[in-house]
Parts: structure tokens; sequence; C-alpha cells
């Protein structure tokens, strides 16, 4: 029985990292993507951001950490979340995680001082709103391609 136990702990452990990594894959490429747009280097110099380059190497810790936080997410809460879809479950935990992200990381800058905040806080919801979406669809892609064939 413990033999089973650990064989079915790892093969877990195995889906959680290629959810994480797909994940974090898909939310790096994203914003490598969006980096490139007038609207976020407006977005950057607001803020003082860091450089283009900076930010693309940045990224992709980011994506890791959001991805297992929405794998694990999806594999522990999968049956309590009221849709079939997998791919829609991961995306409304994926967009969970955006307002948490929102609430840690720009509702900080509006004790900055700036005249504008309600501004750039749209324009940076704006930024990461395809970011957590791509997420969520690529991590319940993976989990409906895992899990279809058991």
């Amino acid at each position: 029985m413990n033999a089973m136990n650990k064989a079915a702990r790892m093969a877990g452990f195995l889906n959680l990292s290629k959810l994480t990594i797909g994940g974090g894959v898909v939310f790096w490429a994203t914003t490598i993507a969006i980096s490139l747009l007038p609207l976020a280097a407006e977005y950057r110099s607001a803020f003082s951001k860091a450089s283009i380059q900076t930010v693309w190497v940045a990224s992709l810790p980011a994506g890791l950490i959001m991805g297992c936080c929405v794998s694990y997410s999806l594999l522990r809460f999968f049956d309590t979340i009221p849709t079939k879809n997998p791919i829609l479950k991961s995306v409304i935990i994926s967009i969970i995680a955006l307002v948490i992200a929102t609430i840690l990381t720009l509702v900080p800058h509006s004790f900055l001082g700036q005249s504008d905040v309600l501004h750039y806080i749209l324009i940076g919801i704006l930024l990461d709103l395809p970011r957590f979406v791509f997420l969520g669809m690529v991590i319940g892609y993976l989990y409906k391609r895992l899990y279809q064939s058991t």
C-alpha cells in the first residue's frame, strides 16, 4: 500500500510540474508579446519600472509561480468548481489569481501620489488580463490532455 501511495504522489507531482511549466511558459511568452506594445512602455515609464529586458527575464519566474498556484488550485479543488470543463475551471482560478495579484501589486501604487492612479491601475489590469487568461487556458488544456487518457 505504501509503494502504491508513493507512486500516486509522484504521478501527482509530475502532473503538477507539467501544468506549471506549460502555464509559466505561456505567461512568459504573453508577457514578451505585451511588453512590445506602446501602452506597456507608457505603463513602465509611469511607474519607473525596469527596462524591457528585465521585464522579459523576471516574467519567467513570475509565470512559473502563477502557474504553480493555478495548477495546484485546479488539482486540489477540481471537483468543487461548478463547471465540468477543465479549461473554464482553470480560467476561473486564474482570474481569481489576477484579482489577488492586482490587489498585491497595483493597489500599493495608489499610495505613490500620482494624480491619475486609476488610469494606470486600469492599464495594469488590461495588460495583465491576457497573461492570466492564456495561463488558465493552457493549464486547463494540459489538464484535459493529461487526465482524458486516464
